[in-house]
């Protein structure tokens, strides 16, 4: 399997990102950049091949490339961002794919539909209603995706900025969730199931391999759930982004084939 990623640098007007369920808090521009490479550093030291999309620095938050495109086989959905401030994001991203020769397509108004809203395991993808993506992006994304056989279901959204900020799945499909932060649970808890942890950022991961986890060193004790199941955890320091609403998913798209 090859195993690339998308990437993209933080610019300098990082500090000014779009902030909704937090307060605000000051961003170490020098320490953002640095968390970066640590990030990069430890996908490259699992294999993984990074690309990155030229920067948009006049966009604060273009670092978080995942909700500029959805990727499902060789489909590329340019997403439509909810946000007017992010909508200038998503063509240098889209080039960057059509170099790769990714078919593209691409969410029309009056659709929205943020990448991060986007949780996908086994042709199953679960889309987070209600913040950045509307029911109109929901519907265009099911339709794009149906050729491949993906399922696509809405989840209810109100508490979080966007889906993969509340829930993402380990690499057995288990969807993992920190309850305050998580609308409705049910939704997974016949299958693939649903784990609660303890810890807000340990709701986060980007899955590397069948037993391994990239994860956040701000959730120890969620890090210690995983490995008593036995996965493997590669945590990277990520505080400046947190600030932001962001994750380890927000900062990387995987492209597997």
């Amino acid at each position: 399997m090859n195993k690339r990623a998308l990437v993209r640098r933080p610019g300098p007007r990082l500090a000014e990102g779009l902030v909704t369920h937090i307060e605000r808090s000051s961003i170490d521009l020098d320490l953002a950049r640095r968390q970066w490479d640590g990030y990069v550093a430890a996908l490259h030291d699992e294999g993984w091949e990074t690309i990155e999309v030229p920067p948009a620095d006049d966009c604060p938050d273009a670092v978080f490339v995942e909700d500029a495109v959805v990727v499902q086989g060789d489909l590329a959905v340019i997403s439509r961002p909810g946000a007017d401030e992010r909508k200038p994001e998503t063509s240098a991203v889209e080039e960057t794919l059509r170099e790769l020769d990714y078919r593209i397509e691409r969410i029309e108004a009056p659709g929205t539909l943020d990448g991060g809203d986007v949780l996908k395991h086994d042709g199953t993808v679960w889309v987070g209603l209600g913040g950045r993506t509307n029911q109109d992006g929901v519907d265009q994304l099911a339709a794009l995706l149906s050729g491949a056989g993906a399922r696509v279901v809405a989840v209810p959204l109100t508490r979080v900025l966007h889906l993969k900020s509340a829930v993402t799945a380990l690499p057995d499909g288990t969807v993992i969730g920190y309850p305050p932060l998580v609308d409705d649970a049910s939704v997974w808890q016949d299958s693939p199931g649903f784990l609660e942890v303890p810890e807000e950022p340990g709701s986060h991961v980007v899955v590397l391999d069948d037993s391994t986890v990239l994860m956040s060193t701000s959730a120890p004790r969620t890090a210690d759930l995983f490995a008593a199941r036995g996965l493997r955890v590669v945590a990277v320091d990520l505080t400046e982004y947190e600030k932001l609403e962001g994750c380890v998913t927000c900062l990387s798209v995987r492209l597997r084939g």
